[in-house]
């Protein structure tokens, strides 16, 4: 367990489920293992051709540059791994990184993560970036990390100078709840917007924390507000030791049914499974598309009010043939 000072401050001590406190205080359920539970659900050691980085789509890697966190999240999907003794990815490994990464020349994006890549020292993560940026077939570096939210005094000007050298930078950042906002939060994501970093979320789905429409809905509308697109909503791991954090996934189609046309589409993430076995992201959405046959394609909107499209392509070649008919017949 490990939970920083200013993190722990945001637990409502008279709650026993408050959200913050879910996240971070180990519970009993912990110790259930459930029949489909994995220690690497999305078999990610099985997808990694050097030590520390994980190639499991064509054009995208995740690198792994260290296994310590600011906040250790109670249902991590990498709990086999964080908070080890190995600390941080040694420059034997890097160099066998940039090697594999030089010579696969599909890859184009490298996920940073870990762990929490912002945890590393500025000088060893600017030796990373400045390393990944001289292989010309990386064109996008991301950052993913919780730390703006579990640490956001670690977030300054002189940090978002390092990595505005290395553009372009997309950071992930995880949220949760609405209740993480906070107005260090919002100061440290002002920083890294107006360092031209583009923001994202990714947030867990998780019973009793997140779970409810209206919770969801309020994180998304926060997070626009501070510059965070939203990004991913995950459908929790099967990680040993979450089965308490797992909501149905119709919790989450529920979710999206309750945003789409009732907010604002920057307000409206992909929901997504990370299929376990290694399977990836696989989008989960309520069915809009009720029937298509013969041109016509019947939709329902978000208000379950039914209608019709009819596209053009058949009705183009109905009318040629009409045409050719009556020239033929003239």
């Amino acid at each position: 367990m490990a939970i920083t000072p200013y993190f722990a401050s945001l637990i409502d001590p008279y709650n026993p489920d408050c959200p913050i406190r879910r996240q971070a205080v180990p519970r009993i359920e912990e110790s259930y293992k459930l029949p489909h539970d994995m220690v690497d659900p999305c078999e990610e050691d099985n997808h990694s051709p050097v030590p520390g980085l994980i190639h499991r789509y064509p054009d995208r890697a995740l690198l792994i540059v260290t296994d310590q966190c600011a906040m250790y999240c109670r249902y991590c999907t990498r709990r086999r791994m964080v908070g080890a003794e190995e600390n941080v990815i040694s420059r034997g490994r890097l160099e066998d990184v940039y090697s594999y990464l030089k010579t696969n020349k599909k890859i184009r994006d490298v996920l940073i993560s870990g762990g929490d890549p912002l945890l590393l020292k500025e000088e060893i993560l600017e030796d990373i970036l400045s390393n990944l940026r001289k292989i010309s077939n990386i064109e996008i570096i991301r950052l993913g990390t919780r730390v703006p939210v579990t640490l956001p005094q670690r977030i300054n000007t002189l940090f978002v100078e390092m990595l505005k050298k290395y553009h372009p930078i997309w950071m992930s950042i995880h949220f949760s709840h609405p209740k993480e906002i906070t107005k260090d939060v919002k100061r440290a994501c002002g920083i890294l917007a107006d360092g031209g970093i583009p923001l994202g979320s990714q947030t867990v789905l998780l019973q009793g924390i997140n779970d409810k429409p209206h919770i969801m809905k309020k994180l998304m509308h926060e997070l626009l507000k501070i510059r965070v697109r939203p990004y991913y909503i995950y459908q929790c791991d099967p990680a040993v030791g979450t089965g308490h954090f797992r909501t149905p996934v119709t919790a989450g189609i529920n979710i999206m049914e309750k945003l789409r046309g009732h907010t604002t589409g920057y307000a409206v993430p992909t929901f997504v499974i990370d299929a376990p076995g290694g399977g990836g992201k696989i989008p989960v959405s309520p069915v809009y598309l009720i029937s298509q046959a013969d041109g016509r394609v019947t939709l329902r909107n978000y208000e379950g009010k039914i209608f019709e499209y009819y596209e053009s392509a058949k009705q183009l070649k109905q009318i040629d043939r009409v045409k050719q008919f009556k020239l033929f017949d003239s």
